[in-house]
């Protein structure tokens, strides 16, 4: 193919592709009343400097288009990023508390066996043949009281200190010399907590 023949070609399809987009765009004639449209049969060729700005703008609208799509999957992806974290901290908790009410639910129950351990141990005569065995019973004792403390269990102080409904349950009053008014001056069951929660009030005896 020759040049002439070629451009000639070429100028043909511009034209071509400018009576295409001629033939898609309405102008708008602003006046003092407001916009009146004008139809393409009325309306002049493009030129290509007006083809060139048509192009320019299908070519935003196309990216602009294309922007807020993936602005719209973005945020629906950080949507269920966050409804996971929520649901991954709500199954920790729900997993803690769970384990909390089972650790004090097998403490309320070892409770009664330390109790028992310490009525043992207060009651018996460490004399003769029987203070072998006391000795042993004392240091099984203290095993298991280390255990418990290694647990988070600790005892909750109770003679000499302020009565406090929180820790303490009063089941009676006493008079003292030694102590106030509103001061414990009797343990009569030991209190323990799990860390910062009381498994078990402390029963006390307090100052009328």
């Amino acid at each position: 193919m020759s040049e002439d023949k070629q451009l000639e070609q070429e100028e043909l399809e511009e034209k071509k592709e400018e009576q295409e987009i001629a033939g898609e765009e309405v102008e708008t004639l602003q006046t003092e009343e407001g916009t009146e449209e004008v139809s393409s049969e009325e309306s002049r060729p493009l030129t290509k400097e007006e083809v060139k700005a048509a192009k320019k703008k299908a070519k935003a609208e196309k990216k602009d288009k294309a922007k807020e799509k993936i602005e719209e999957l973005e945020d629906r992806v950080k949507r269920q990023m966050a409804e996971f974290d929520n649901f991954r901290k709500r199954t920790e908790k729900e997993k803690s508390q769970m384990f909390e009410i089972g650790v004090k639910s097998v403490i309320e129950k070892i409770l009664p066996v330390v109790d028992n351990f310490e009525r043992g141990l207060q009651t018996a005569a460490p004399e003769g043949e029987a203070a072998a065995f006391m000795e042993g019973m004392n240091m099984v004792y203290k095993q298991l009281m280390t255990e418990l403390e290694g647990i988070g269990v600790k005892a909750i102080e109770a003679i000499g200190t302020e009565f406090n409904p929180e820790f303490h349950n009063a089941v009676m009053q006493v008079e003292s010399e030694e102590y106030e008014s509103g001061i414990v001056a009797q343990e009569l069951q030991k209190g323990y907590m799990y860390h910062d929660t009381v498994v078990r009030h402390s029963m006390v005896a307090v100052v009328q």
